[in-house]
């Protein structure tokens, strides 16, 4: 079945390659890949396909003996054989980590297995992440686990079938090797499966791989390990922008300067577009240092993601991210941030005062328009655009923000609502609507003090006595927003379930009245209000997912598969693969609530009797619990 696939390793032929074949962690200078090969493991099985990421390949659905090809795809795309005309190798990138320049990094589990040259020409990097020991691996071991995996598996595939662009997974094969991972850093390791995911795209060339030129950083000290190799910058340019960007090439020939210059607009303009797409549907990607920055404008390596259930601006979704660098409404900004490093990056084949002005000038501009360009469809605003929109959607997330509505869920229902509903269908809606905001027991959750009592006090103790120790060890954002928890959490013991549902019912009111006189200049000058409406609908239902990869879909798919049944991954990749039509059949596994001092016996039996709920709903309480780091 893999037989067809031809290789034209053209990353290989035009980038320095790293001449030593030692494979242990190393400085690579002088170099953007080196050699290396993927560690064996025991008895690869393979856990699911994505068919439509394979079909880039040229591969077609197998046919009757597909279980040839599954036993055949988890020997190839594990790493334990290699496919005639691969060439496994290791990309060298830097990159800066939250804020600080870390030096190298490279691909510490992931090999380039080459380009795949389909019959059309096109041309496809595959790659396999978690498949051992690379020059990049430092103190790792270059091993990925399943449930890792599965969320970056089912999260590319999710990410391309809502249309934001992103890198492709073919693959997701696991193994009995395992490996110890201390999963929160608590002391408490567990031994893991080895797993190894096939990636796809068209380069996985990242801003950090512009950053192996760094000389010394001021702050942390640490350098690039090709300082001074302008030459390999310059081959890395012509590369870049001959394969990725060949309008660009064709149009400024004769210019390097203008030619880097309306390359960086470009990655600008892609960003910023891809950033915006992110808000639209609440994901947060959790990471986003230079080194996961595609440099052709994909989302790219899915770690600690998550898409947000209640709308909450500051939500932060990397439980490893103590300062919220990386939250929800932190994103367009970081991201200009990483162009600005990118720019740096580029000297002197771009002078910084041209990228400067170029970062400027478009990035913003492109973000508001694409945003509210996006936000427009959403809201089934299609036949103008006025100013106020903006402001329309503001009071929305706002109004989301106040009664803790899910981000999903309530763009979903907007469709629903009719402009010329009478009383009683508005008092209908109005029930749909806070049936999706969060409980008062979601609130108290939410909300739940995080700090112990006596090391608050102290806390701000030492900010009074000692700010200069204070700054070392705490902020004042951070010390903030427990007083807010705090305050939030002593007001809702206050709160009924009745006093809650009527204080949402008039927040929704209020921007529900908004929305409908701008629905209603939508009419005006419209000869058919039924078509108007029917094409309103469809706008607004290919815009609005109904279903996304909320965490706990993901974990009831880990631990099934955990559990030797990857029925669970194939079937939420199939929910996945069609995120805005309804689907049959698709339900979670929620546990029933133990009541208290319930004997394990009893709680055993609770998980054998377990009620369904669908995947389109609110979490359940518990996945407000979850914690991905």
């Amino acid at each position: 079945w893999l037989g067809a696939l031809r290789f034209d390793n053209l990353a290989l032929r035009s980038l320095p390659v790293d001449a030593s074949e030692d494979g242990g962690p190393r400085a690579v200078p002088g170099a953007c890949f080196s050699r290396v090969r993927p560690s064996p493991l025991q008895n690869p099985r393979l856990v699911a396909m994505s068919l439509p990421a394979l079909a880039l390949l040229g591969l077609e659905a197998p046919g009757a003996d597909r279980e040839a090809a599954e036993a055949e795809a988890a020997l190839y795309f594990s790493g334990n054989r290699l496919l005639a005309g691969s060439e496994p190798a290791a990309h060298c990138y830097c990159g800066h980590q939250f804020g600080s320049f870390a030096g190298q990094l490279g691909d510490g589990a992931a090999m380039y297995l080459g380009e795949v040259l389909c019959p059309g020409g096109e041309r496809w990097e595959i790659q396999l992440k978690g498949a051992g020991l690379t020059p990049f691996s430092r103190q790792a071991d270059g091993r990925k686990v399943l449930r890792s995996s599965i969320r970056e598996f089912l999260c590319s595939e999710a990410m391309f079938h809502l249309g934001i662009p992103t890198t492709r997974a073919g693959t997701c094969v696991t193994s009995d090797s395992k490996v110890v991972r201390d999963i929160f850093y608590d002391g408490n390791p567990k031994s893991e499966r080895c797993t190894v995911v096939l990636r796809i795209a068209s380069t996985f060339i990242r801003f950090g791989s512009f950053e192996i030129f760094k000389p010394a950083d001021e702050y942390t000290g640490r350098k690039g390990p090709s300082v001074n190799r302008n030459d390999i910058r310059i081959q890395m340019l012509d590369y870049v922008i001959s394969t990725f960007y060949p309008e660009i090439q064709e149009a400024y020939s004769d210019s390097s300067i203008q030619r880097n210059a309306a390359f960086f607009k470009e990655i600008t303009k892609r960003t910023a577009r891809l950033v915006a797409e992110w808000q639209c549907v609440g994901f947060c990607h959790g990471v986003l240092n230079t080194d996961n920055m595609s440099i052709v404008g994909l989302t790219i390596d899915y770690g600690p993601f998550g898409f947000m259930d209640r709308y909450d601006p500051e939500h932060i979704c990397n439980g490893s991210d103590n300062t919220g660098r990386y939250a929800y409404n932190k994103q367009p900004e970081i991201c200009k941030w990483n162009l600005g490093k990118l720019a740096e990056a580029l000297v002197p084949e771009l002078p910084l005062e041209i990228s400067e002005l170029i970062l400027e000038e478009e990035y913003d501009a492109e973000f508001e328009k694409h945003y509210l360009q996006k936000m427009r469809k959403k809201l089934g605003l299609i036949q103008l655009e006025l100013e106020e929109d903006s402001k329309l959607v503001s009071e929305l997330l706002e109004t989301m923000h106040l009664t803790g509505g899910d981000f999903t869920n309530i763009f979903y229902l907007l469709s629903s609502f009719s402009v010329d509903s009478d009383p009683s269908e508005l008092e209908d809606f109005l029930e749909k609507l806070t049936s999706q905001c969060a409980s008062v027991e979601e609130l108290k959750v939410a909300f739940k003090p995080q700090m112990d009592p006596r090391q608050l006090s102290m806390m701000l103790m030492l900010a009074q006595s000692n700010p200069q120790l204070f700054a070392l060890i705490g902020t004042k954002a951070n010390i903030n927003k427990e007083l807010e928890r705090i305050e939030q959490f002593s007001k809702l013991q206050q709160l009924t379930a009745a006093d809650l549902l009527s204080r949402n019912k008039r927040h929704w009111k209020e921007w529900l009245e908004k929305y409908r006189v701008r629905l209603q200049k939508e009419t005006e000058g419209v000869s058919d209000a039924d078509a108007w409406n029917a094409h309103r609908v469809k706008v607004m239902n290919s815009n609005n997912p109904k279903y996304i990869l909320r965490n706990y879909i993901a974990q009831n798919a880990i631990e099934a598969a955990e559990n030797g049944d990857f029925s669970e991954v194939r079937n939420v990749l199939k929910l996945l693969e069609n995120p805005f039509e309804e689907a049959e059949g698709f339900s979670e596994v929620k546990e029933d609530a133990e009541e208290e001092g319930a004997t394990a016996t009893a709680a055993a039996c609770a998980q054998e009797t377990r009620s369904r709920l669908p995947y389109c709903s609110k979490p359940p309480l518990w996945a407000s619990e979850l914690c991905v780091t």
